[in-house]
């Protein structure tokens, strides 16, 4: 039996962007914030980190400065997938050299691989490296929705530690842990479906809203690792205006927009992506003011 990664919330980061480059003093005070939260992993790069707008050195710079950042204290969460499984390997190799201690690996969009060529995408990284691997299935992002027949048969990987599973079809949670067990461990991507996915046997989440409210995810999660249902639903309601902002335009522009409301001014968002909308951002002032 493999254990979990990690349990409870994990925050996606966004990448702070200053004069439209990194801002790495940023980084450091996000990555406090998180510390200092309790939380036990974070991840570089994702989709909320505005991956692909990135370069590879971008990426491997910043998880190199996020781990130098945090140290033992906390896992870090290498975003390197990408459609190509020759790039998507290299910079796996590359970011386990440059300290991840983890790697999120978005199943490939745009080709829409076959079981087969998905199979053989992820067991080509997972082979490569020596640290732990999370699939990630986001199909409003790639065009595809990783069948659970994949997931069984990566699950024997043993480098293979789970997928963040960020469909919206909540019984598919059942359909993973029937058919993989207790070897491979589910983490929501959906801030909305925390607790219900918990209730259904997730481990917690790869969470939007823990970068504006770290504290509360870490609680709703903690409630529902210690079975606590009923605080853990309260929570996820209480929560559920400021998830329905994050995501009311696409993400990460409202979460970069909510940080600024609560003084983090992480930049704005590299094009194709746009500053959010004076609705959105006004309405994340009254809920966060």
């Amino acid at each position: 039996m493999k254990e979990p990664l990690f349990t409870g919330c994990s925050t996606a980061l966004v990448t702070p962007f200053l004069d439209g480059k990194v801002n790495y003093p940023m980084l450091e005070q996000l990555l406090y914030r998180q510390r200092q939260a309790g939380l036990e992993a974070t991840v570089i790069c994702g989709t909320t980190g505005e991956a692909p707008t990135l370069t590879d050195h971008e990426k491997l710079e910043l998880f190199r400065r996020a781990k130098e950042a945090v140290g033992d204290s906390m896992c870090i969460i290498a975003g390197t997938g990408s459609n190509d499984t020759a790039h998507t390997t290299e910079l796996s190799i590359a970011a386990q050299e440059a300290g991840a201690d983890a790697l999120l690996v978005v199943s490939p969009y745009y080709n829409k691989a076959t079981e087969d060529g998905l199979v053989a995408h992820y067991m080509t990284v997972a082979h490569a490296v020596r640290i732990p691997v999370i699939l990630y299935n986001v199909p409003s992002r790639t065009g595809l929705d990783i069948p659970v027949s994949v997931y069984k048969r990566l699950s024997v990987i043993p480098n293979i530690a789970g997928v963040k599973e960020a469909s919206t079809d909540i019984g598919k949670i059942l359909k993973i842990r029937l058919a993989c067990g207790d070897s491979f461990t589910i983490w929501t991507g959906n801030d909305d479906m925390t607790a219900a996915a918990m209730a259904l046997g997730a481990k917690g989440v790869i969470s939007v809203a823990g970068n504006v409210c770290p504290e509360e995810m870490r609680d709703l999660t903690a409630a529902a690792l210690a079975g606590d249902f009923d605080t853990a639903a309260d929570l996820q309601c209480r929560l559920l205006p400021l998830t329905q902002l994050l995501f009311s335009e696409v993400n990460p522009i409202p979460v970069k927009a909510a940080l600024k409301c609560i003084g983090f001014d992480c930049g704005g968002c590299r094009l194709p992506l746009t500053e959010a909308k004076n609705s959105t951002y006004n309405a994340l002032v009254q809920l966060l003011g």
